[in-house]
């Protein structure tokens, strides 16, 4: 037989690992929706010419000593990729950042100014559905945290749980499209925006790997609350079960 404190002892696991996943999930979400490396790659640029007399691998020597020799006749028109610098950039939800070669600095833009007009509106939907997300995974943190912290009563910590594994499943659904809504304003970003941001190759950066990883954990959460409301209820109904059962004993054989 199960001793009495063991399913209390259980019952409060659940909610510390409940509780962690939630944590962790608004950590990750907020440090993904602040950052600008959700997509990553490089642009190629055309290389300026040279000014003057310097040189490097970042410009076209057109006006060099040289410039009337085969040679560099052959590096200006016939190898073509050599008139280009490929440049990495990096963006997010709202900024999208593009290295300067010349200095290692880079220039920021916003990516809401880059996004086409007709998928502008589609972008303002993911930023909200993505604030959102935050917004009850914030929530549901603060349910658990009450639970496990400030009701002692079972029935009451179990409406609490109930309450806050609707909050993180709906989180979850919020974060799962904020996520693909951004996938699609990219990607349509990539064929349809400016011709001086197009990228030449470009995949998915840490960021974004770090949004999807929050939605994970805030699944793992609302599946450990749920889990955890019904195996509660699941014992409530054992226990009266057995009380029934010993009660009709009792009412059988009075004597003893």
């Amino acid at each position: 037989r199960m001793p009495a404190s063991a399913p209390a002892a259980d019952r409060r696991q659940r909610s510390s690992a409940a509780f962690s996943l939630s944590f962790l999930s608004l950590v990750f979400s907020v440090t993904a929706f602040s950052s600008s490396h959700w997509c990553e790659g490089t642009r190629k640029v055309a290389k300026p010419f040279c000014k003057g007399q310097s040189g490097g691998d970042h410009c076209i020597r057109f006006n060099s000593p040289d410039a009337n020799s085969s040679n560099a006749v052959q590096y200006i028109w016939e190898t073509g990729d050599d008139k280009f610098v490929e440049r990495r950039f990096h963006a997010g939800m709202w900024y999208s950042c593009e290295e300067i070669v010349d200095d290692g600095d880079e220039k920021c833009r916003s990516f809401i100014s880059l996004t086409p007009a007709t998928d502008r509106g589609v972008l303002w939907l993911s930023i909200v559905a993505e604030l959102l997300y935050i917004i009850l995974l914030l929530t549901g943190a603060i349910l658990m945290s009450v639970e496990m912290h400030c009701y002692s009563s079972v029935i009451d910590g179990l409406k609490i749980n109930a309450f806050s594994a609707v909050v993180t499943v709906l989180a979850g659904l919020l974060g799962m499209v904020s996520h693909m809504m951004y996938t699609t304003v990219f990607q349509m970003t990539v064929n349809l925006g400016p011709e001086d941001w197009r990228p030449h190759t470009w995949d998915y950066g840490w960021s974004y790997g770090l949004a999807w990883a929050s939605f994970a954990c805030c699944m793992a959460a609302a599946v450990t609350t749920i889990n955890k409301y019904t195996k509660t209820i699941l014992e409530f109904k054992h226990k009266r079960k057995m009380l029934e059962r010993s009660l009709r004993i009792k009412y059988m054989f009075p004597d003893h």
